[in-house]
């Protein structure tokens, strides 16, 4: 485990550094890596949380929190990313933990729905979430929905 600091934040509360930096690792590795170029910018940053690990200010893992009826009519997790010097160090595993612990913290549901790339199913699958029959291409990219009571 690498040490790293963690940040929670609403849109207004994040400063225009913080902003660029999680845009920035984003882009780097959705549309760079994964060479999908698509919307990243959805109006939807302004009514997540945002919760990222950052070492030096530079961004290793990172996820939108959203509470129920915004994206899904359960809370969400979406956006979730370890950029290359992150992995392999348990970030992620540590992204989504918290993601959940947030969630019951703050909206007070275990429910949680989430557009899943079907590479890392057996990932979330580890933290309670189940596969739904929606399979579909988004972006070119196999996703599954799942869901976590």
């Amino acid at each position: 485990m690498i040490n790293v600091d963690w940040k929670i934040k609403t849109f207004s509360e994040l400063d225009t550094t913080e902003l660029y930096e999680i845009i920035k690792a984003r882009i780097n590795v959705f549309v760079v890596e994964q060479d999908c170029p698509y919307p990243d910018l959805d109006d939807y940053d302004q009514k997540a949380i945002h919760l990222w690990a950052e070492k030096e200010g530079e961004v290793l893992a990172y996820c939108r929190i959203f509470d129920k009826g915004i994206k899904y009519p359960e809370t969400s997790i979406g956006r979730v990313i370890t950029t290359e010097k992150g992995r392999g160090t348990g970030l992620g595993k540590q992204l989504i933990s918290y993601a959940v612990d947030i969630i019951e913290n703050r909206f007070r549901t275990s429910e949680v729905r989430i557009s899943a790339q079907d590479y890392l199913l057996k990932f979330y699958c580890g933290f309670g979430f189940q596969e739904t029959e929606k399979k579909y291409l988004e972006d070119n990219i196999p996703h599954t929905e799942m869901f976590r009571k």
